[in-house]
């Protein structure tokens, strides 16, 4: 069984920086795309970011400049560093991951429990 634990969520005021981090638990897997996604009230769940497994990026426009994604594939980890956030940020910020899983010989998808950040004014 694998699963992505997620942390680093909270009230923050606008300006301020919050550190989003997700491990993937469990054996007999490998990691390859993982991202984050934010859905917010009353509205689908968008990608932010994500990384693939060879370290490509990429940002949705809305937070390019103020977000950075990284993994550290020793951990089996990505991690969200978000800077100057707006209120327009708020949401629940979901891990995702793609992971190929020996049992199967295959890749499924995985998905964090979500992590609510909320930006003040």
């Amino acid at each position: 069984q694998v699963q992505l634990v997620e942390s680093g969520g909270g009230l923050v005021q606008a300006g301020g920086s919050l550190r989003l981090s997700c491990a993937v638990s469990g054996s007999g897997f490998r990691s390859d795309r993982m991202g984050w996604y934010r859905q917010a009230p009353g509205k689908q769940r968008v990608l932010v970011a994500a990384v693939s497994g060879g370290g490509r990026i990429e940002y949705d426009d809305s937070v390019k400049g103020r977000f950075t994604i990284s993994r550290d594939n020793t951990k089996n980890a990505v991690y969200l560093q978000m800077n100057s956030l707006k209120p327009e940020d708020t949401g629940v910020y979901y891990c995702n991951a793609d992971v190929f899983l020996l049992s199967v010989f295959g890749n499924r998808e995985v998905w964090g429990q979500g992590t609510l950040v909320t930006v003040s004014s």
